[in-house]
């Protein structure tokens, strides 16, 4: 039952609109967070946010803009995703959610796409925000040494 609620739930949200004159150039603050984390719904059945949880039918979205494209360690990407060669950013990111077939013909993402350019800004304002990994820290760099002798 509460599967049932659940999407009702996110289908009545789905349908309220998201206004934005520019939805791919406004700033992640300017379109509605939360109803992109609704919209996610629909892509976590194959996508985890992060890297380290359960496999999927998809990759993780950990880090995913400006990653490479099919850069997934270990994910069996299709050929024709593989023969790309570009970083994900939020214009390519809104290109391959409106029509990923079209972006990239003989992907195997089985995904309708979101025709609703506004959709597709709040989508991608909330992947930016919850897919950015933690920075790696550079290794410590040793002090020089100073072999004068001490006065």
């Amino acid at each position: 039952m509460i599967g049932v609620r659940l999407g009702v739930m996110a289908v009545l949200l789905l349908t309220v609109p998201v206004t934005s004159a520019d939805p791919v150039a406004a700033p992640a603050a300017a379109v509605d967070e939360k109803r992109g984390r609704l919209l996610y719904l629909q892509c976590r059945a194959c996508h985890a946010l992060q890297p380290g949880g359960a496999e999927l039918a998809g990759p993780h979205l950990g880090g995913l803009l400006g990653r490479e494209v099919a850069s997934v360690p270990g994910f069996g990407y299709s050929a024709a995703l593989r023969a790309q060669s570009f970083r994900w950013d939020r214009v390519g990111l809104d290109r391959w959610l409106e029509s990923s077939s079209s972006m990239v013909p003989g992907n195997s993402m089985a995904f309708a796409g979101i025709a609703n350019a506004a959709d597709r800004a709040a989508l991608i304002a909330y992947l930016e925000a919850v897919t950015v990994l933690p920075a790696i820290p550079a290794a410590p760099v040793a002090a020089p040494t100073d072999n004068r002798p001490a006065p």
